[in-house]
């Protein structure tokens, strides 16, 4: 019988082999390492599936690697970004690399979505960078690193791409279909939650980081601004409970003007029907998306446990989703790690919404499946303080965590 001191032994085996080392010295981890299939990109790190990766590395001292990446992974800000003859912003990050050698000398190419499938480019990579720069500081204490000139402007160039003006009146980042962890249509485009709070998360990190200075003091203050009317407007439009479904009940449509309620003219026809036999009495989540007429009701999960994460959500709401999540365990993690969404689309939803995406059907990969990475985030959305009890409950993780 496997005791779990055998099973941690040989994860920790199969993490090391998927190291990836970049003139001697590591760089990152493979995506996938599968001896038996041959996959189209599963050979390269990824910037958002390298993360747990990274922090585990902290975790255990070897931070490295984590150094390392940092590193690399900046130096493809000043890389050319560009398809169908058109560059991209300065600060984009691209979404995956690989190691690729000529004539006995290594090479880092980077993908910025020129190469992906559906050629879509990343948003959260970016993000994923600003949080991981900050963990490593705080497990390191290697301050000196992230005020490094070319650290420095590395983080200005990712705010100015993030806090640019655009044809917009919300404070929530506007992205569109597929440019995050699900890469793949699934009709969430417009202000996706899972951006909204990682975006929030690498805004914390980055005035966090900003050195002292003018310059930086400026960003602080924009930072700052963006940071409080953020944490406003995702608290107050994107919180689902029973509370607030009967007033969407109650809601009138077609309001004008500055004492509107219903200020996104969202139809109460337009809950689905799952939804009111499926939310727990105690227990409340971030919808998923929001715009003009249209609110996304699926539960995503990374969007809501790094709501939490990041203090993004209230106590009470982050109690509310650890609740919901404990309520209906069998829908979003049963017997395997946690569900990505939920439910899946299906039938004629599932062909207008994916596009008919064979990859996508119900239940699998990004449209309702089951991701082992997300049990991080579960774990560090646990030992959060108004989720401990719950914790203890279900996970049954150390005091020490």
């Amino acid at each position: 019988m496997r005791t779990t001191s055998n099973l941690v032994k040989e994860a920790w085996e199969l993490l090391e082999k998927s190291i990836v080392y970049y003139r001697e010295r590591p760089v990152g981890t493979v995506a996938a390492r599968d001896p038996y299939v041959e996959a189209l990109n599963y050979d390269q790190c990824f910037m958002r599936d390298f993360v747990p990766c990274a922090l585990l590395f902290l975790i255990s001292g070897k931070s490295e690697i984590v150094r390392n990446f940092l590193i690399e992974t900046l130096a493809f800000q000043s890389n050319d970004k560009q398809m169908d003859s058109f560059n991209a912003g300065l600060g984009l990050m691209p979404a995956s690399f690989k190691i690729e050698t000529r004539e006995g000398e290594q090479y880092l190419l980077a993908d910025f979505g020129e190469h992906a499938i559906g050629r879509v480019t990343p948003v959260d990579s970016c993000l994923w960078w600003l949080i991981l720069l900050r963990a490593y500081v705080k497990a390191t204490g290697d301050i000196a690193l992230a005020h490094q000139p070319e650290f420095q402007q590395g983080m200005v160039q990712i705010l100015k791409l993030c806090l640019a003006d655009r044809f917009d009146m919300y404070p929530t980042m506007l992205v569109s279909d597929g440019a995050y962890m699900i890469d793949r249509r699934m009709g969430v485009y417009g202000h996706p939650l899972e951006i909204q709070a990682l975006f929030y998360a690498a805004l914390r990190s980055a005035r966090e980081l900003l050195a002292p200075g003018r310059r930086g003091e400026v960003f602080r203050q924009v930072v700052s601004q963006r940071l409080s009317v953020l944490n406003y407007h995702i608290r107050e439009y994107y919180w689902i409970d029973l509370r607030r479904l009967n007033e969407i009940y109650r809601y009138r449509g077609e309001e004008f003007g500055e004492a509107a309620i219903n200020k996104f003219n969202i139809y109460p026809e337009s809950i689905p029907y799952w939804l009111t036999e499926w939310i727990p009495e105690t227990g409340g989540y971030l919808a998923g998306n929001l715009g003009p007429a249209q609110m996304d009701f699926r539960f995503f999960g990374l969007g809501n446990l790094m709501a939490i994460i990041s203090s993004l959500a209230s106590d009470r709401e982050s109690q509310s989703i650890m609740d919901l999540i404990e309520q209906r365990w069998q829908d979003l993690i049963g017997y395997m790690p946690m569900k990505i969404c939920f439910p899946a689309v299906e039938d004629l939803e599932w062909k207008i919404l994916t596009g008919c995406d064979p990859k996508n059907v119900p239940w699998s990969y990004h449209n309702g499946g089951n991701w082992p990475v997300l049990l991080w985030s579960l774990a560090a959305a646990a030992q959060k303080p108004d989720a401990q009890n719950w914790a203890g409950g279900r996970l049954r993780l150390p005091n020490d965590g």
